[in-house]
């Protein structure tokens, strides 16, 4: 059995590399390399998967999963500038995939410690594009 739950955060970011000058920041990651920062209005998806409690016919009380959410990953990023401010992007370049593998490592542990286990990440930065990520195994 698989369940969802959906959070959202805004957050800023700047994609580019240090070394490269704004011309080739510009050339490989167009105007999201703005030396001003530019901002999203993400959507999270977590999903977790593992067996239905008898007793509670939950897989994990969603109360349960948006508080491990909020607290690892929404209170970390909510109105913050990921390459300056978050402490789990900290030496990663800032592209909406190395976000949801950050995220990924923050969620896995406290989420089986709910016994569930985490299935996908899925973070959508604009109507037009998300990723989805299923841990190492795919």
């Amino acid at each position: 059995m698989r369940i969802t739950r959906r959070e959202s955060f805004n957050a800023a970011h700047r994609l580019f590399r240090p070394e490269w000058d704004d011309k080739k920041n510009l050339e490989v990651f167009g105007k999201c390399s703005n030396p001003r920062w530019h901002g999203h209005n993400y959507i999270l998806y977590v999903t977790v998967n593992g067996d239905v409690d008898p007793a509670t016919g939950f897989v994990l009380n969603l109360k349960s999963l948006s508080r491990i959410i909020r607290t690892f990953v929404v209170d970390k990023l909510d109105h913050k500038n990921i390459n300056l401010e978050v402490d789990f992007m900290e030496g990663h370049m800032a592209s909406t995939e190395n976000l949801a593998i950050a995220i990924w490592k923050q969620l896995e542990k406290p989420i089986r410690e709910q016994g569930a286990r985490l299935h996908c990440v899925k973070l959508i930065e604009t109507e037009n594009n998300y990723v989805e990520y299923f841990g190492d195994k795919q």
